[in-house]
């Protein structure tokens, strides 16, 4: 039977909000002093460490700790140090929903920086919303959602998928077969990519999507070579893109004959794939290790320090990184880590981070960031080919794009 989680959101709802009733209600949204001993602040860290995303996510942890093991060097949050509780959400979406529960009634935490997928954060969001508690979701996602309880880290629609489409009809690729993973995210992102294809002359010339965790692609790879697309937009995510790209290179097409937009493919996911696999490819995201500032230079440098020199960073675990920043930043302007004064103070807040100026829209609780589109280099590293030149301000609804009104 074909693995269809697209189709089940209401199913996924009614357990995310199931499991929110349990456990008691949530001390979060009473003041910060019940998120730690006295001396310290709990917050969360909810990541897949096992299944098929590991592959993705056990990095962002690995920054998001890098970052709150600054903070505590540098003095920490409101005089107390950042305490980290760590769970596993095993690659399952409702596994999501049940820590993310246990983090806010039992652990008692501040506020939680985690998921990958947007069905994991589906999941999530009722609890966060019934209980009043506070995510950062540290990932590029497809947009047409705001909750007053998440802050979006990575990027939207309009600061990754259009501007990837953008390069791409500039590159005159007008001619495009879409692959993706069979959830919420590629099945909106293609979507909104079929839209944007009506509005620009370009043509879709296949749609196909396999479950999460898939490894067989011999069938559709016949497909896209039958089907001669100019290019491939891609929205697989995990592990499922090491047999595609290898399937894919079997067939003897190279990235300069047909090339792969991809946008979850980051450094991480290279080293997984293989380099052999998807050298020359495109991928659009905000950061790469080789963004060039003083920031970055600084960021790959502690990475690489703490968890080895063979490491490379990526635009999810950046985004990640951000995420602590910003919330203790919010904290330290709130004078307090209770979450209604947090989300106030965090309107407007403006670091400079790896990749360059980031700055929390206060009405939507995304960030301003700039697009970036790069080509995977032989040695594994990425490298950038453009830029929107400036943060692009998030527009998750996509309401400046006339091509867009009938999304919502």
């Amino acid at each position: 039977m074909r693995n269809t989680p697209w189709r089940s959101w209401a199913a996924f709802a009614v357990l995310a909000t199931a499991l929110a009733a349990c456990g008691g209600q949530s001390p979060t949204s009473s003041g910060g002093s019940a998120a730690g001993d006295g001396k310290t602040i709990k917050v969360g860290i909810l990541h897949s460490l096992s299944g098929t995303m590991a592959i993705s996510e056990v990095t962002v942890k690995d920054a998001e700790l890098l970052a709150i093991d600054e903070i505590n060097a540098a003095g920490g949050v409101l005089g107390k140090k950042i305490e980290p509780v760590i769970e596993d959400g095993a690659s399952d979406w409702p596994t999501f929903a049940e820590k993310a529960t246990k983090l806010i009634a039992q652990d008692k935490v501040a506020t939680v920086f985690g998921g990958w997928t947007s069905a994991s954060r589906k999941a999530m969001l009722p609890v966060f919303e019934k209980r009043k508690a506070l995510l950062w979701y540290p990932v590029q996602y497809e947009g047409l959602e705001s909750s007053p309880y998440i802050f979006y880290t990575g990027a939207t629609t309009n600061q990754q998928i259009v501007p990837g489409l953008d390069y791409l009809k500039e590159k005159g690729k007008k001619k495009l077969f879409l692959v993706g993973s069979d959830y919420v995210f590629p099945r909106t992102a293609n979507k909104i990519i079929k839209a944007y294809a009506a509005a620009n002359g370009m043509q879709i010339l296949g749609e196909e999507y396999t479950p999460l965790g898939h490894t067989e692609y011999s069938t559709l790879v016949n497909k896209i070579v039958e089907a001669k697309p100019d290019a491939v937009f891609n929205t697989l995510n995990g592990d499922s893109n090491v047999a595609f790209f290898k399937q894919l290179k079997s067939t003897g097409i190279t990235a300069e004959q047909m090339p792969v937009m991809s946008v979850s493919v980051a450094e991480e996911e290279v080293a997984g794939i293989g380099v052999d696999n998807v050298a020359g490819q495109l991928v659009a995201w905000n950061y790469y290790q080789t963004t060039d500032t003083p920031a970055n230079q600084k960021f790959v440098a502690a990475f690489k320090a703490k968890y080895g020199q063979e490491k490379v960073t990526s635009d999810p675990m950046e985004a990640g990184y951000n995420a602590v920043y910003l919330w203790a930043e919010a904290a330290k302007k709130a004078g307090t880590t209770e979450v209604e004064a947090v989300k106030k103070a965090a309107a407007g807040v403006s670091l400079e981070r790896p990749e360059g100026q980031v700055t929390i829209d206060g009405d939507n609780q995304h960030v301003y960031k700039t697009a970036r589109i790069g080509v995977i280099q032989p040695d594994g590293q990425i490298k950038e080919v453009w830029n929107s030149g400036k943060p692009i301000k998030p527009d998750p609804y996509l309401r400046t794009y006339p091509w867009a009104g009938g999304l919502v």
